[in-house]
């Protein structure tokens, strides 16, 4: 399986700086994974495509449909936004986003931005942004279906459509999947959560995306996407535990252009969260919803200025959540936040700046900021650094879950700067970046949740790509240091849990006539599962191999096989990881 590491730069995204900018005038390290890449990886996870980035790592509590966090950078799954096209979506219980339930086949593109965004998007971006755009007619009528199976009973179809014509456009898409799976734990597990039967999961999901095109320039735009699943999982023996998974993101926006000079984006959005717990082994589990209800409404206006475009942003956000039982002792928060940002590409120069002040109704204001430079010094060196601020506030369950909260708990805060140098000619690159975290107030792990004093996260990525006539090699290696900086502290210089220190990935496909080839690897050092650093988790190697043949212009057939040498790892302590796993798909596109 290649890499979904793509390294073309006249691509445009909006995510690093909340306005359309070229990828090679980002000074931000940015990824895009469009539809092609996508089905290159035949991943039927989110989760499985972003831990093949560079800066990006993966941990699972079991197979499809368990719970995933992804880290960035070393830093936490609270530390990285998720927007579904510029909505907020995941579980402000946890405060993290929610990667298990998403349906790929509805997903268009996904830009990945890595390093501090809170001046930009607020809470939740400290260590960037996961940005989904679904699926959006393009001129014509066109289709899609795929169908797949393989290992552990896993049975996947999917279909799509789309027209756009007359200035209206209309796109729609519906997946099912299920698997039988396997034990997500292993003897191991912690407070006996082991039972040996296999857990699986089944899924159905669907998308719609509509446009019209009222006045030149002028474009009225809603989107629809929903997934429900069902999930079976490990909670100790005496019980088969299930719950039920509930995704769901709806909008309406529009967007045009005032003048010349000024661009506006009006937008008013819903996400839902929702875990349902329909059956338990254990006694400390309360059956019944945990949900998370998100809205949000934002105005976005652009102007160009003598030098460069300028942002501005009002924007309110309205949390709230429900749990079964006892209700949480404060079950709401608004955020009401106004930003500015500030995009210049002049010649060599790229300047990139942003303010943004958020009103929290549980913890007042909060102001941060970012700045970010870059020369392109000779025809194919390009270097730059960006320096920034950024806060997190703590989730309903850290301050208020039974037992484990702390009503005492303030924000996060931190500083981040950054370094990097690029090289780029024709169709090869190669960038190295060197970051550094340092953070006040970090949010504990454990039973009762404390501000520690400071956490210091070092690291360094060097990532490479190239288009070698018929094949395509990615390459990238991470170093990073997450750890305890808190003088005094008995975890004083522990590492944070569940990241790897050292991780090593690559990717190559090559295609001729018909035939595509291709393969990856990922291989991770160890790390450790609690904070005290005494339960070791051991490093691992995983490689993947795939072929796809064009049997007609419309249809292909791909088998994928993967972790060939059926490794067994793990990356939460006591849940098991995927063994060797063959499939088949057919797929046909219009």
């Amino acid at each position: 399986m290649a890499s979904a590491h793509v390294g073309a730069t006249e691509q445009v995204v909006v995510s690093a700086t909340r306005t359309p900018v070229l990828v090679s005038n980002a000074v931000a390290e940015v990824s895009v994974i469009d539809r092609a890449a996508l089905e290159r990886t035949e991943a039927r996870t989110l989760a499985e495509v972003l831990s093949q980035l560079p800066g990006l790592q993966a941990s699972s509590n079991g197979g499809l449909g368990k719970p995933s966090f992804l880290y960035v950078r070393g830093l936490e799954a609270r530390h990285v936004l998720l927007l579904v096209d510029g909505v907020r979506v995941g579980s402000a219980t946890l405060n993290a986003p929610s990667i298990d339930n998403l349906p790929l086949d509805s997903i268009e593109r996904i830009e990945v931005v890595r390093g501090p965004l809170t001046s930009l998007y607020g809470s939740g971006a400290m260590g960037g942004v996961v940005q989904i755009f679904t699926r959006r007619a393009g001129d014509g009528t066109r289709g899609n279906a795929r169908a797949a199976a393989g290992s552990n009973g896993y049975l996947l179809g999917s279909a799509g459509a789309a027209h756009a014509g007359g200035g209206v456009d209309l796109a729609v898409q519906v997946q099912g999947q299920r698997t039988d799976g396997f034990s997500a734990t292993n003897p191991n597990a912690p407070f006996g959560a082991y039972n040996g039967d296999d857990d699986g999961f089944s899924q159905a999901a669907g998308s719609v995306r509509a446009g019209w095109t009222f006045a030149p320039q002028w474009r009225l735009e809603a989107l629809w996407l929903e997934s429900r699943g069902k999930t079976d999982y490990d909670d100790g023996p005496g019980a088969d535990a299930r719950a039920e998974l509930h995704t769901r993101v709806a909008s309406l926006q529009v967007d045009g252009r005032v003048s010349e000079r000024w661009a506006t984006r009006l937008l008013a959005g819903e996400s839902i969260d929702g875990y349902d717990t329909l059956a338990s082994a254990s006694p400390w589990t309360e059956l019944g919803l945990i949900e998370t209800d998100q809205r949000q409404l934002s105005w976005e206006n652009r102007v160009r200025l003598p030098l460069g475009e300028a942002l501005l942003v009002a924007e309110r956000v309205e949390q709230r959540v429900s749990k079964p039982g006892d209700p949480y002792d404060v079950d709401r928060r608004t955020v009401d936040a106004l930003a500015a940002g500030w995009t210049v590409h002049q010649g060599p120069h790229d300047l990139q700046a942003s303010l943004r002040r958020d009103d929290d109704s549980q913890f007042g204001g909060q102001t941060t900021g970012a700045l970010a430079y870059a020369l392109a010094f000779a025809d194919a060196w390009r270097v730059g650094g960006s320096w920034g601020t950024s806060f997190t506030a703590p989730s309903f369950n850290q301050l208020y879950y039974p037992g484990f909260g702390n009503p005492d708990l303030q924000p996060e805060d931190g500083d981040h700067g950054e370094l990097f140098a690029q090289w780029q000619s024709g169709m090869q690159q190669w960038r190295a970046t060197a970051y550094r975290h340092r953070y006040r107030s970090y949010i504990s792990a454990g039973p009762v949740a404390t501000n520690l004093p400071r956490v210091a996260i070092d690291g360094v990525t060097l990532a490479w790509d190239a288009q070698l006539d018929a094949v395509r090699l990615t390459a990238s290696y991470d170093w990073v240091d997450p750890r305890n900086d808190t003088a005094g502290s008995p975890n004083e210089g522990k590492l944070l849990p569940r990241r790897a220190q050292r991780s090593f990935k690559a990717g190559a496909d090559w295609t001729r006539g018909a035939w595509t080839l291709g393969g990856a690897l990922q291989a991770y050092s160890q790390r450790y599962d609690d904070v005290a650093n005494t339960v070791r988790l051991g490093g691992y190697g995983v490689v993947d191999l795939y072929a796809d043949w064009r049997v007609a212009p419309d249809w292909q057939l791909g088998v994928r096989l993967n972790n060939v040498a059926d490794k067994a790892y793990e990356t939460a302590y006591g849940y098991n990881q995927p063994g060797r796993e063959a499939y088949v798909t057919l797929r046909w596109v219009k």
